[in-house]
């Protein structure tokens, strides 16, 4: 539910440094985001880890982002996670979820190597063995926030969000991407068009 000057309230979990960068096109007009990361280096609004989100008030968003989060956290906790992220969404609110695709990275690893260059990003090359286990350069340097406890494909990733308690969800791979939209949506076109828009914006 938009304020009275039409802005809606964006939850963003595991935030990263403050860019306009790390939010979707979709996010970046018409929301106030507010920033939630485990790490205080980077000056979240809340300080708190995913697997603890009590410090987060019931309904007050009306979409949650989470962009590379849920892989940080164990195979049984993944699902209290995005339970909580029901927990803080208002009626009508919906979660946007992305991390890599285990699919696709175990099967460029399979065919190329662990090693292989998957593609270019802003931190460097991402290969099958960082998708599968962290950002293998981040975790040497120190920043053992990157590493890697669990990971999903298109099938693992709804049975979450299903046991989560949302009602629809429907996810994409985009590149080397999953990408997974969940809420108490009418019906399946309608979580489907909610994400085209957010891609068409977005990749």
């Amino acid at each position: 539910m938009a304020d009275s000057a039409g802005v809606k309230q964006l939850l963003h979990v595991g935030c990263g440094t403050k860019t306009i960068d790390n939010l979707p096109a979709f996010f970046q007009s018409g929301w106030r985001e507010t920033r939630l990361d485990i790490n205080p280096d980077v000056a979240p609004d809340i300080v708190a880890s995913l697997t603890d989100l009590s410090a987060v008030e019931s309904g007050g968003y009306d979409a949650v982002w989470s962009s590379h989060n849920v892989e940080h956290v164990f195979h049984h906790e993944a699902t209290e996670v995005c339970r909580a992220f029901r927990r803080v969404l208002r009626g009508g609110g919906f979660a946007v979820i992305t991390c890599p695709d285990l699919r696709t990275a175990m099967e460029i690893g399979a065919k190329k190597g662990l090693d292989a260059t998957i593609y270019d990003s802003p931190i460097g090359p991402i290969t099958p063995r960082d998708m599968l286990f962290g950002h293998q350069r981040s975790i040497a340097r120190g920043n053992t926030y990157m590493a890697h406890r669990n990971g999903f494909d298109l099938t693992s990733l709804r049975d979450v969000l299903v046991a989560a308690g949302f009602q629809r969800t429907f996810g994409v791979r985009v590149q080397y991407d999953l990408w997974f939209i969940a809420g108490d949506f009418a019906g399946t076109d309608a979580a489907r068009t909610q994400l085209g828009e957010i891609l068409e914006r977005t990749v």
